[in-house]
């Protein structure tokens, strides 16, 4: 069994198609079949279900598939190691983070790439359930999402920091000199929110419960920059981390108010649980480490103050 045939197998499952999988190795249509049915040949075992088209995985191809992502997972960390010497790993880092985060990736990556500059970082934004799929699957080596998340317990977590959920309008003079806002009073007013889909915006409703409200969104998007622009040029009202503070969303102005009582989640790093991991993803983690998120973070929102996008750069 060859490290190219475990290739092929994997690109099948992205794929799912026998000639998209063949086009992505740079193999004829024959030859990746043939390499696949090789390998149920010699394990004895059916892998693929076939018909007149791929039909999927058998259980026990399943089983291969995910024995062969570790495998190439292990090969790449090899590739780092022999590539790169160990003070200075060169290769990259895929990361996944969830859309509430977005604006404090920035902090973690400008880091590392300080400290290591031969590493590269490719980020993607998906949700936590996408993030998790694509760790178990090796397509991520690293997510930044909430830990209060029950789907965790196969994978190795870092605690970041704890964001707290505000209330987000165009000018503090929406605010009319309160310094918090309730639940239920936050229901009552023109919302754009994050997905239903979203854990960030599972919590959020949650939080509407408890005060008996079921919140019904006039825009609802899986982007943080959206829901700040729909604040800022329709008149809505949003509820937010309050580390979207640091998000430069153009010049646009933005305030936020405290949301009473108050909601906080632990948003942290998560890696599949495995007892070594490649050069380039365990320097990236020892970088994350050294940066104190939660002081940043808790540096952009007082606790009896209304902050505004516009005055951060006046300080």
């Amino acid at each position: 069994m060859f490290i190219r045939q475990l290739n092929y197998l994997v690109a099948l499952s992205r794929e799912k198609h026998f000639g998209r999988a063949a086009v992505a190795c740079h193999v004829s249509q024959p030859a990746l079949s043939n390499a696949i049915r090789s390998i149920e040949s010699e394990l004895g075992i059916a892998i693929v279900n076939r018909g007149h088209r791929f039909e999927g995985f058998t259980d026990d191809g399943e089983r291969v598939l995910s024995w062969a992502r570790r495998v190439l997972k292990d090969c790449e960390g090899l590739r780092q190691a022999a590539h790169s010497p160990l003070e200075s790993p060169s290769g990259t880092l895929r990361m996944g983070i969830i859309p509430s985060s977005v604006p404090l990736a920035p902090r973690l990556t400008q880091d590392c790439l300080r400290r290591h500059p031969h590493i590269r970082h490719e980020l993607r934004t998906t949700s936590a359930t996408d993030i998790l799929h694509l760790l178990g699957h090796f397509d991520l080596d690293v997510g930044l999402t909430y830990l209060d998340d029950e789907r965790l317990r196969d994978f190795s977590t870092v605690p970041v920091f704890t964001e707290r959920y505000v209330l987000a309008a165009s000018s503090p003079a929406a605010f009319e000199g309160a310094r918090s806002i309730s639940w239920s009073d936050v229901a009552r007013l023109p919302l754009c929110l994050f997905g239903p889909g979203m854990l960030c915006r599972q919590g959020i409703d949650q939080a509407f419960a408890k005060t008996g409200y079921e919140v019904a969104a006039r825009v609802e998007s899986d982007s943080m920059t959206s829901l700040c622009a729909h604040v800022h040029g329709a008149g809505l009202y949003s509820v937010l981390p309050h580390s979207v503070l640091c998000l430069p969303i153009l010049a646009m102005p933005l305030a936020t108010i405290p949301i009473v009582p108050e909601m906080r989640r632990t948003v942290g790093l998560v890696v599949p649980a495995r007892p070594h991991y490649g050069r380039v993803l365990q320097a990236a983690l020892d970088s994350f480490a050294k940066v104190d998120l939660q002081r940043y973070v808790d540096s952009l929102h007082n606790e009896d103050g209304i902050r505004s996008v516009a005055a951060l750069d006046r300080g």
